[in-house]
């Protein structure tokens, strides 16, 4: 038979274990003797068995009262637990978080983010997707992570996200710390026409707009490139090569600055050149976690602060 106890016989049963007197124990709970009494009376009934035997020192727990009181320790414990970690989801401090994000947001941004939400909720889960906006949109609407920081692609039906502005991103061409041109104090396309380049797949914002900048200054686009979704290819590649890699500018000031320092430099145009804005999308038909808007409300609150370089100056 179940032994049902309610969350006030747990506590009087583990009150009278520790106070040995059932006076203190009412006491404790803001009970009268006679009540506390009668409670006790019932979870002996229930239980069907003696739980204390009345000794001139005090209530002894018989050995069935040994093991109702080690288990409403535990019950109790639980319910402590679980009140706690109800508090922390509701208040944004706990729970789960999976987010999506293109690479120069994913540096500029989310980390820091999530540093900050870290320091505040240490025991949030954070999962992050770094990923074209094809990937991350797919994921999005399958429901698969919470939000995107990523681009609106014409094959998927805007309506469905809630869609935040963010920003735009500025190119940087990296290359090894010996490249051939990696001292020169300014570098135009044309030098670089004829060098291999490692560029994201056809169709990626960062390749679309580098292959822009060529054309606004009426040149075609290089004869020889190699072609790779993956930032740890393009890095194994450029550290054995003389090629000229395209990235965000977060990304290179990471590669390029302390603690990381990776062996690689930033080539500086005479322009800048400037990639499609990402945004902010979340689903309109899945509400987001209280966790997931703290750091959804983190990552607005930094994209709205003047863009700042390594050094911690405006940009």
């Amino acid at each position: 038979m179940a032994l049902a106890l309610k969350p006030a016989q747990l506590r009087l049963i583990v009150e009278v274990a520790e106070q040995r007197q059932l006076q203190l124990a009412a006491e404790a709970m803001g009970l009268t003797q006679p009540a506390a009494s009668r409670m006790l009376a019932e979870v002996e009934r229930m239980a069907g068995a003696v739980l204390f035997l009345r000794q001139p020192k005090g209530m002894e727990p018989t050995e069935a009262g040994a093991v109702v009181i080690r288990r409403a320790r535990a019950i109790l414990r639980e319910m402590r637990s679980m009140a706690a970690e109800v508090q922390a989801l509701e208040g944004g401090m706990g729970g789960t978080v999976r987010v999506g994000a293109v690479t120069g947001p994913a540096v500029g941004l989310l980390v820091p983010a999530i540093r900050t939400l870290k320091r505040a909720a240490p025991e949030a889960e954070v999962t992050v997707e770094v990923a074209p906006s094809r990937e991350l949109l797919r994921q999005l609407s399958a429901g698969e992570i919470d939000f995107a920081l990523g681009r609106v692609l014409p094959e998927f039906d805007s309506r469905a996200f809630e869609v935040h502005p963010m920003r735009d991103e500025k190119l940087a061409l990296l290359v090894r710390l010996g490249h051939p041109l990696a001292r020169a104090p300014s570098v135009t396309l044309t030098q670089l026409m004829d060098y291999e380049w490692i560029m994201q797949d056809r169709g990626a914002p960062i390749r679309e707009a580098t292959l822009e900048a060529f054309g606004a200054v009426g040149l075609a686009e290089p004869k020889n490139i190699v072609g790779s979704p993956s930032l740890l290819f393009m890095l194994a590649y450029l550290s054995q090569s003389d090629a000229v890699a395209a990235m965000s500018e977060e990304v290179a000031q990471l590669l390029t600055r302390p603690p990381v320092g990776a062996g690689f430099t930033a080539l500086t145009l005479p322009r800048e050149v400037r990639v499609a804005p990402y945004y902010l999308l979340s689903l309109r038909r899945r509400p987001l976690s209280p966790v997931a808007l703290r750091l959804r409300d983190l990552v607005i609150s930094l994209a709205e602060q003047p863009p700042y370089d390594g050094d911690g100056r405006p940009a």
